[in-house]
């Protein structure tokens, strides 16, 4: 996905809301309802693209481990460059997902390692 989302999701929500202020105070009510839509299709491609970041980050984090087998956290999150916080999310629906599974019941003694 390109990375110009990013930018672009945003800015059509600006011009959308710039639309929405300029139909209601000249009292066009078509304009309104066009600019409006364009709020919405710009929160959707907004949502959408924080979908598809989960997903390519539960992939780096799905790849990591079948290529390290007894995978911890903490050591997944250093050498992925990702906040521990972001790669436990990712290890949590891997597992809900019954693509991982985990041994131990705390953090730091835990190791995942893929399904068989």
């Amino acid at each position: 996905m390109l990375r110009s989302l990013h930018i672009t999701s945003p800015l059509l929500f600006a011009v959308g809301a710039m639309n929405a202020v300029t139909a209601h105070i000249e009292e066009n009510r078509g304009a309104l309802a066009t600019a409006l839509c364009l709020c919405v299709c710009a929160a959707g491609l907004f949502a959408e693209d924080r979908l598809q970041q989960d997903l390519r980050r539960d992939s780096r984090v799905l790849a990591y481990v079948a290529a390290h087998p007894k995978a911890r956290l903490a050591r997944a999150a250093r050498d992925l460059g990702l906040s521990p916080r972001r790669v436990e999310a990712s290890l949590a629906r891997l597992v809900a997902a019954g693509l991982l599974t985990h041994t131990g019941e705390e953090e730091p003694v835990r190791t995942y390692s893929i399904c068989a």
